[in-house]
């Protein structure tokens, strides 16, 4: 067994691992990292296996606000870029940083597990164990699909949309998809141009969200816009996509039962186009199922060759799922820090509003912050071991989320970046990366 027991164990190398090897390496503190796929990137390689992928899928945040601190995305991006834009803009991070030579590629982890005197046993698939002072877990929240159960019996194909790779796939055929999350939407219209019947399952009503709004990606007029009450931003830009969209109910759609911004933002141009053009049918919630018919709420029903489950993912983590907890959403101190197991953190498994890679990357340099910190015995470690323990701000950002297994535990994104800024100031921690010490070509694909 390999004793490593100063070093910290990075397990992944999609956004979140890289993030936090980033900050690692920044301050010179000793790691190992583990991918079990054969290169860096994650989910956004869609040749990775198992992978939720697929040909149309693009940012729904801009890349103006979507880059890591020191890296931004290249202005020959488009304005939300596509998975393959994504992919290149992580391989070439990371190879700006030195990251890549020091993954392990191909190595998968079994299982972590605490020792008695506080470090971790780090358990390869292939048997091969280390032990670490750290560990923190990257391994993703969009690999194990949520798959519920249909009401009656469906006699056609039915799949979650976690292996669906392109329109292709639908051409000839009369297709379902269940769920408004922002890849059912992709999928559905997907579907509205390949299928030869499309329809769109949702329980409830949604806010449909632009994508761009006098011209702009909608995200940094909201960034660079005048900071409103909660309250207020949600009157006034309700009244806006009301007049931008109309009633939603003259589509078909169900007038929403929550506030704007009450639910995980559906930002999608096109779903609403397909609808006025009838290239696709809205439909309630599904009743139940009878042969390749499918009954709905509203009474009326369809029949069908494939069901595409767009019902999104739980937040499994097969290597810790002990120390984690909920595989909903893991009870972790700003989405990070476990509160009962010190020395195990995670990356990648918030919920939230916002862009997610600036996220990523405060929460990295949080971790690396109080790693160095508490190797060096500095006082700020065991205060911010007390926040860990004690710390449960309100990071809903004056938002009542509905209801629902996905909106456990969600938070604001502008709220977690500002407490994040906050706790960091605090233990004199910076919150982002810098520059590479070197120059580095910026990645170029732009297909």
């Amino acid at each position: 067994m390999e004793d490593t027991r100063y070093d910290t164990c990075v397990i992944g190398a999609g956004p979140a691992g890289l993030a936090v090897a980033r900050a690692l390496a920044e301050r010179d503190i000793p790691y190992t990292h583990v991918e079990r796929h054969t290169g860096p990137g994650g989910l956004w390689d869609i040749d990775n296996p198992g992978g939720p992928m697929y040909e149309s899928a693009h940012f729904i945040s801009s890349k103006t606000l979507s880059g890591f601190g020191g890296w931004p995305m290249p202005d020959h991006f488009a304005d939300y870029p596509s998975h393959r834009q994504v992919f290149s803009y992580l391989t070439s991070f990371a190879d700006a940083y030195g990251l890549t030579g020091r993954i392990e590629f191909g190595t998968e982890v079994r299982s972590i597990g605490k020792n008695a005197d506080g470090s971790w046993t780090v358990t390869r698939a292939d048997g091969r164990q280390s032990v670490h002072g750290q560990v923190v877990v990257c391994t993703g929240s969009q690999w194990h699909p949520n798959v519920p159960d249909l009401p009656g019996h469906f006699t056609g194909e039915v799949r979650h949309t976690v292996g669906y790779r392109s329109a292709d796939e639908l051409r000839g055929k009369r297709v379902l998809v269940v769920g408004a999350g922002n890849s059912g939407c992709d999928i559905a219209c997907d579907a509205a141009r390949a299928a030869d019947h499309a329809v769109i399952s949702m329980r409830r009503g949604y806010w449909f969200i632009p994508k761009h709004l006098f011209g702009r990606p909608v995200d940094t007029i909201a960034q660079n816009g005048p900071k409103l009450p909660m309250w207020l931003e949600q009157r006034i830009f309700g009244a806006l996509l009301r007049v931008i969209n109309g009633d939603p109910r003259r589509l078909g759609l169900q007038k929403p039962d929550h506030k704007l911004f009450e639910t995980h933002p559906a930002i999608n141009s096109m779903l609403i186009h397909h609808l006025q053009h009838g290239d696709i049918t809205a439909k309630p919630g599904i009743a139940r199922t009878e042969g390749r018919t499918v009954h709905f709420t509203d009474g009326t029903r369809d029949d069908f060759d494939l069901i595409l489950l767009a019902t999104g993912y739980v937040h499994k983590v097969p290597v810790a799922q002990q120390y984690f907890g909920s595989e909903q959403h893991p009870d972790l101190y700003l989405s990070s820090f476990s509160r009962e197991h010190r020395g195990l953190f995670g990356v990648g498994f918030v919920e939230t509003n916002s862009g997610a890679y600036h996220l990523f990357d405060t929460q990295a340099q949080l971790i690396a912050g109080f790693i160095q910190d508490t190797q060096r015995k500095l006082p700020s470690a065991q205060r911010f071991a007390d926040l860990i323990r004690n710390d449960r701000p309100d990071l809903s950002g004056g938002l009542k989320f509905v209801a629902s297994p996905r909106h456990t535990g969600y938070v604001d994104g502008g709220a977690i970046v500002k407490h994040l800024a906050k706790v960091a100031g605090q233990m004199g921690w910076r919150t982002h990366g810098n520059p590479p010490s070197v120059s580095a070509r910026q990645p170029v694909v732009q297909s």
